[in-house]
């Protein structure tokens, strides 16, 4: 799972980053609005942002903002000293998932998370149909064309992977991170391989082809134009 974490003092990152990281997530963080704007909006999207609300160069209410209107559902908790009614149901308004004020428990923050990503997943969709591939995310059985495809568990995750965000260019960092659930090594080709061995499942055995390189960009699955 992918959190991104925007925040300015720098103890609390180190000790938020330590500790979400240690609990399993993948972290990555931003220390001012402008940054934290960008990286919640640009690429795959987040599973979850912990937004604070006084930023060096504004507040994380944009970054909320930005989230929603770009149509992103990324789960939001804002973690802020800010403990008043009014900025509570701003912070509701806007559209955030949840409100933990300074000072707190690590243990707490880290139970609202995990709430809150179980909730989540349970409202995702249960199947996709891309052209003639179908993905049973349940029961996890494959069809393209009527045919079945039998595929191992890490084979099946990336294939989820890449037909949740159909049509976006995957980068071999954001599917090591979230299929390996370890950070992307520059000299490794696992993911690679595995592309590879997912084509010949998916792909050679038909004429259409759904799984694309993108040359220094990463990988996508799509349906021909």
């Amino acid at each position: 799972m992918r959190l991104l974490l925007v925040e300015d003092e720098p103890k609390l990152v180190a000790f938020l980053r330590k500790g979400l990281i240690e609990s399993g997530f993948v972290v990555d963080v931003a220390t001012n609005r402008a940054d934290g704007s960008y990286l919640a909006t640009s690429g795959s999207p987040y599973d979850l942002l912990i937004l604070d609300i006084g930023l060096p160069d504004g507040e994380g209410w944009d970054i909320l903002s930005k989230v929603r209107n770009a149509g992103l559902a990324s789960a939001v908790i804002f973690l802020t000293a800010r403990s008043s009614i009014s900025d509570r149901m701003r912070g509701f308004d806007l559209g955030t998932d949840d409100y933990l004020t300074k000072p707190f428990a690590f243990c707490e923050l880290l139970a609202r998370v995990r709430a809150l990503l179980r909730r989540c997943r349970a409202k995702t969709i249960e199947a996709s149909l891309i052209a003639d591939l179908h993905i049973d995310y349940g029961s996890q059985k494959v069809r393209r064309g009527g045919q079945r495809i039998a595929l191992t568990a890490k084979e099946f995750s990336l294939l989820s992977l890449l037909a949740r965000h159909s049509g976006q260019i995957l980068s071999r960092t954001v599917i090591t991170e979230q299929v390996w659930d370890m950070s992307f090594d520059s000299d490794s080709n696992v993911v690679d391989v595995a592309i590879r061995r997912l084509r010949e499942k998916v792909d050679e055995p038909f004429a259409e082809k759904l799984i694309r390189s993108y040359r220094g960009r990463g990988y996508c699955l799509e349906a021909p134009e």
